[in-house]
């Protein structure tokens, strides 16, 4: 009897229409007085359940963490649980390909016609070969069956490896295992990586082959799934509540909250505020592209942490790992290459070859967070260059050739070489990393521990707070504070925009990134550049500038997103060439002040027509640095009566005699100073009626003078300026303050010029 039926007829259906077939047929021998003694087979239940009956746990009342420690750890589950509903939380280790697991056997036999259908409920069975139906035993013919892969049933299948948590581990063991088996809708819904509480039947299964002779009494054990809550789903999955929409919303209109977000990132580590922000940036990501012909773009941001023992690096790591929805913490020392990126094991259930991924697969899409950095073995860390830039990893091993995706952001934590940084030596040799894998970091920040009255109170009190309390201390400054889950929806909705850069923006780039290039060209002549800059810094300073664009919500890059951008590389810079010394204890305003130059000789801040810089975006830097209003007032009082102007057109004046100097001399900016002073500023300031302060850095003053008028004449002149140095108020800050200029009797100096 040929039944008709279309490929994506359900089981039941195809079988359905064979029984109305078969009915018609018995219907139609009956009238005729014919033998119907072969009545329709009945179904098993487990075939005409169009549904699947699952078990979920019931939810306990109290508070989030009083459910959450409901779930057991894997080293809790006993024998006494056996057959009962427990629930267990651990991380995905490994997943298994979904195979089809075969539910119902449907056979049909070759004399009768008759269907025979056998439930599978283990893990092996006897397929039936004889048929068994009436019609075949008066026959006495001992129909063969045959198996109808058609008519039978199945169901998806997968295998899950689930491991304990870290915090579950006591002191000095090893992390247990469970044996997860998952059928039916709740396949495919882990990946390696994944936190989960998977609530099911804790079974017993008898070992087979060999193990079980060696086993005796003994039985493996395993999870039949029936529930899986995610403890932290991606992205694209996190739905943003309405308490928390509306909490955004309110202070979105503040334009506050990059400093908001920026404190909320671990609030009981002091200080830090730059690199907090950094990582925020992190978190959010740029934007990355795909070419047409292929190539790829990364838009994930790389950052790494240096520094002495007890800055707190270390533990941003780990927060990180505990904010981002797809977040792997491992350390340099316990990591090996294969670890990092992937093995190749055999598959305990399929037999086969199989690529077990490392902590950058399992990050993928997601952030990995490797401590103790400097530890690793060169060769284990020159797998990491290929992830950091091309997000892949390229495998071939036992017969294997495959590209694995690590589309992850790299954070990563060192110490100096020698423990703590030395500042008798280079920076090169007190952080001993290749240059090829340092110019793979978006944003590296040196984070020394040097002491200070004032910032040593203020962590010790922050710390003894945080002990006794329990929580960070309430800062009115710090604004409103933000909740890890609060902040993980809010760059959820953050990475959904795709911000471009436009043209006016994208040549405001290009100029930032020629005056970095001229500028390190300087550095390098007097010794003191340490990070390079090169056009992936410039790629840097793109995803930086489009992570500042999404946290605000925008699909359009900003001038100021860009000077965002400049200023945190800025200060990393200037943290790597920081020696630790000399600047621990100046003053706030000494600090803005220097804080404003840099900001005058870099260009970040605009310069009118007049020569002023403005005032806003001065305004906006300062107050980022951590400085309040009234600082910044009290700076521009502060050195308007020492004479150096911070709003006039002085610094503009200085700009364009600094500049002059240089083009006349063919020499470099430090240079220009000494001429500044010695030849023109003398003539031009008199002559227009000023009698400014200007400031010169001392080893600049030195060397230049040392350079250009020769040793002894240098001597002299650098003598005669200490001695203008005797008034208290004329000395603030690394330099040194020169007074009245018109008043100098410069003598064989300006002779010998």
């Amino acid at each position: 009897m040929l039944i008709e039926y279309r490929f994506k007829d359900d089981v039941l259906d195809v079988i359905m229409s064979q029984r109305e077939k078969r009915n018609e047929a018995m219907t139609m021998a009956m009238e005729a007085d014919m033998d119907a003694a072969a009545a329709p087979s009945i179904f098993p239940p487990e075939l005409t359940r169009r549904y699947t009956l699952n078990f979920k746990p019931i939810t306990p009342s109290g508070s989030s963490s009083e459910r959450e420690s409901k779930a057991l750890a894997v080293r809790n589950v006993r024998a006494e649980y056996l057959g009962g509903l427990i629930t267990v939380r651990g991380i995905t280790t490994r997943v298994s390909d979904v195979k089809p697991a075969v539910q119902i056997n449907a056979y049909t036999c070759d004399r009768c016609g008759s269907e025979v259908f056998q439930p599978i409920t283990t893990k092996s069975y006897l397929p039936m070969t004889e048929c068994m139906s009436d019609e075949c035993k008066q026959n006495n013919s001992k129909g063969q069956l045959f198996l109808s892969t058609r008519a039978s049933k199945f169901v998806p299948f997968q295998e899950v490896k689930i491991q304990e948590m870290a915090d579950q581990v006591p002191v000095g063991h090893i992390p247990r295992t469970m044996t997860v088996h998952c059928h039916g809708s709740l396949t495919r819904q882990l990946n390696p990586g994944d936190v989960v509480d998977i609530a099911g039947i804790f079974l017993p299964t008898p070992y087979t082959g060999f193990r079980a002779i060696r086993a005796g009494l003994l039985t493996d054990t395993y999870m039949e799934a029936q529930h899986i809550t995610q403890h932290k789903k991606s992205y694209n999955e996190l739905a943003m509540d309405s308490r928390t929409l509306r909490k955004i919303e309110q202070h979105q209109k503040s334009g506050n909250m990059y400093e908001y977000l920026a404190r909320s990132i671990a609030p009981e580590i002091y200080g830090h505020l730059d690199v907090k922000k950094a990582l925020l940036l992190l978190l959010i990501g740029g934007v990355t592209k795909e070419m047409g012909d292929g190539m790829h773009i990364r838009g994930d941001i790389n950052i790494c942490l240096m520094g002495d023992p007890g800055v707190a690096k270390s533990q941003l790591l780990k927060y990180i790992a505990k904010v981002a929805p797809r977040g792997v913490y491992t350390t340099g020392r316990g990591s090996s290459g294969v670890g990092l990126t992937a093995a190749v094991m055999r598959d305990p259930v399929t037999d086969e070859m199989v690529l077990e991924g490392g902590a950058l697969v399992l990050a993928d899409n997601g952030i990995c967070c490797i401590d103790e950095f400097d530890k690793m073995d060169d060769s284990d860390r020159t797998a990491i260059h290929e992830v950091m830039e091309q997000q892949t990893i390229s495998i071939s091993k036992a017969g294997i050739t495959t590209t694995l995706n690590a589309r992850t952001s790299i954070l990563a934590a060192a110490n100096p070489l020698y423990g703590r940084y030395n500042p008798r030596v280079s920076p090169v040799e007190n952080i001993n990393l290749p240059a090829a894998l340092l110019s793979r970091f978006d944003v590296m920040f040196l984070i020394l521990d040097t002491p200070s009255r004032d910032s040593d109170e203020e962590l010790a009190h922050h710390v003894t707070y945080v002990h006794m309390h329990n929580k960070h201390p309430e800062n009115e400054d710090a604004g409103v504070m933000f909740t890890p889950s609060e902040v993980r929806q809010y760059i959820a909705k953050a990475r959904t925009y795709r911000p471009v850069v436009p043209a006016s923006v994208s040549d405001y780039m290009v100029g930032a990134y020629v005056r970095m290039r001229k500028q390190q060209k300087v550095d390098e002549s007097e010794k003191k550049q340490f990070a390079h800059v090169t056009p992936r810094t410039l790629l840097g300073v793109v995803r930086l500038s489009q992570a500042l664009a999404r946290l605000r919500f925008s699909e359009e890059v900003v001038p100021e997103d860009v000077d965002e951008a400049l200023r945190l590389v800025e200060v990393s810079k200037a943290s790597l060439s920081n020696d630790g010394q000399g600047t621990a204890d100046q003053t706030p305003s000494s600090k803005i002040y220097h804080l404003i130059r840099s900001m005058w000789e870099s260009g970040a801040a605009a310069v009118g027509e007049d020569g002023e810089l403005n005032m806003r975006r001065i305004r906006e830097r300062v107050l980022a640095k951590g400085f309040t209003e009234d600082q910044l007032t009290m700076t521009i009082d502060e050195y308007d009566q020492l004479g150096v102007s911070i709003s006039n057109k002085t610094p503009f004046l200085v700009r364009q005699l600094l500049t002059r100097c240089s083009l006349r001399s063919g020499k470099s900016m430090a240079t220009a100073h000494v001429l500044c002073l010695l030849v023109v500023m003398r003539k031009w300031i008199c002559k227009d009626g000023y009698s400014t302060i200007v400031l010169i850095e001392k080893e600049s003053l030195m060397f230049t003078c040392h350079e250009l008028i020769g040793a002894n004449h240098g001597l002299s002149f650098f003598i005669y300026c200490s001695e203008l140095m005797i008034l208290p108020e004329a000395r603030f800050g690394t330099g040194v303050m020169v007074h009245n200029v018109s008043q100098w009797s410069l003598g064989p100096i300006y002779t010998s010029l």
